[in-house]
């Protein structure tokens, strides 16, 4: 369904978020297996501090379509080219119906969806055929969660939009991936005040992320214990999903 990529030596891949995170974390991983990598984020103090040797600092904002063309023609002047374009920007803040902020909601949608069709329309004609686009959504996208009142639209519609983009793409030999972890230990899920099931640690998921490439498939999701729990919980009818995950969630 999508290129296997199983050697990094010397591929070119722009991380966008990764600053903090899995982002953080799975520039590190591809950097220590030899690919050449150029990092993206807001605050170039952060990208900075990561000590990748080598890394191209691109500081940018995932929001901002200029500051995302800025950053790309950067990025094609020093190494000429790009094989693997990775968004994994996002934000969180848990919200239900009595909590709905408009602002927030839409604050939150526009890093966590509109950011990642603005990088994609910024980089659509360099992807090469055997590289290709990644977006880190969430199996938040997968049904409606409690809590996820902003987090899961914006994710949900990653996910299609990845599946339209990837219609389009995969028959001309470029890949268009999607990754969809469970909980992650960062700074965002740090605002969650319940237990989190099959937490990962950032590193964990950056190797989950990177094997993941090595199949083809076009979802990377992990840990497979919790994701599988998702899918079939997707794919159940209303009237059992419902009341199912409120009893698991007590919600």
């Amino acid at each position: 369904m999508n290129p296997k990529i199983t050697d990094w030596q010397g591929r070119r891949v722009w991380l966008v978020g990764a600053s903090s995170g899995i982002g953080a974390a799975v520039a590190k991983e591809l950097a220590g297996q030899g690919a050449q990598v150029a990092i993206s984020g807001r605050d170039l103090a952060k990208l900075q501090g990561l000590n990748i040797e080598n890394a191209l600092l691109l500081p940018c904002d995932a929001t901002d379509t200029v500051s995302l063309f800025n950053a790309r023609q950067s990025l094609l002047a020093a190494l000429g080219g790009v094989d693997l374009v990775i968004y994994l920007a996002g934000d969180y803040v848990p919200m239900r119906a009595d909590s709905f902020d408009l602002a927030v909601a839409e604050k939150v949608i526009a890093v966590n969806f509109n950011g990642a069709m603005r990088l994609a329309a910024t980089v659509l004609n360099d992807l090469p055929v055997g590289g290709g686009i990644a977006f880190v959504a969430s199996v938040a996208g997968y049904r409606g969660l409690p809590k996820a009142l902003a987090y899961g639209p914006g994710k949900a519609a990653l996910i299609h939009f990845a599946e339209c983009l990837h219609l389009d793409l995969a028959p001309q030999g470029i890949g268009v991936w999607v990754i969809n972890p469970g909980f992650v230990s960062t700074q965002l899920t740090a605002k969650n005040d319940f237990t989190m099931p099959a937490l990962q640690t950032p590193e964990q998921a950056a190797i989950a992320t990177v094997d993941g490439f090595k199949s083809g498939n076009f979802e990377i999701h992990y840990p497979k214990r919790f994701t599988r729990f998702m899918k079939f919980m997707a794919l159940l009818p209303y009237r059992w999903y419902f009341p199912l995950l409120r009893r698991v969630t007590g919600g």
